[in-house]
């Protein structure tokens, strides 16, 4: 096995380990068929709070899954499980916003998943918390202004295509 392929294994590890209680929450509700997903939504618009939390928890693989995409290795162990907090209200934004009635632009009724429907948001949510650690210079945002800390460095932020 070569340097790089076992480099990249054991760096794999580490991100899974950082995020065992995430993971063991994502084995343990799995993702639902288009009907199910939306009758869920359905509910939790009606108000009930525990059909919008199945509805995150059953979404948090998927969120896992798209940060291990668009970001880099490094970024995600030093951020990955901020990133990961940091959607989950987003999340719950999303159960509310999401449109059950959609039709696509010519009137006919398109049902779509709400994975298709938060995956942009979470790339974003992503690349906006890696600028604004980028602009303070290494320290989570908040932070660095609580401590008094102001770095003026280039905007520099790597996002794997």
């Amino acid at each position: 096995m070569g340097f790089e392929l076992m480099r990249a294994i054991f760096t794999f590890g580490m991100i899974c380990r950082m995020w065992e209680a995430y993971q063991a929450v994502a084995r343990k509700y799995p993702r639902l068929p288009l009907a199910e997903e939306r009758r869920l939504i359905a509910l939790a618009q009606a108000g009930r709070k525990e059909s919008s939390d199945e509805l995150v928890l059953r979404h948090l693989g998927f969120v896992m899954w798209r940060l291990r995409r668009r970001v880099f290795r490094s970024y995600l162990e030093r951020h990955g499980e901020d990133m990961l907090s940091a959607a989950i209200p987003v999340l719950y934004e999303k159960v509310g916003t999401y449109n059950l009635k959609y039709r696509d632009r010519s009137g006919v009724f398109k049902p779509v998943r709400f994975g298709s429907y938060i995956w942009k948001r979470i790339d974003g949510l992503a690349i906006d918390y890696l600028k604004r650690e980028n602009r303070a210079g290494g320290v989570a945002y908040d932070d660095a202004i609580m401590l008094g800390e102001k770095r003026n460095k280039p905007l520099r932020v790597e996002i794997c295509v």
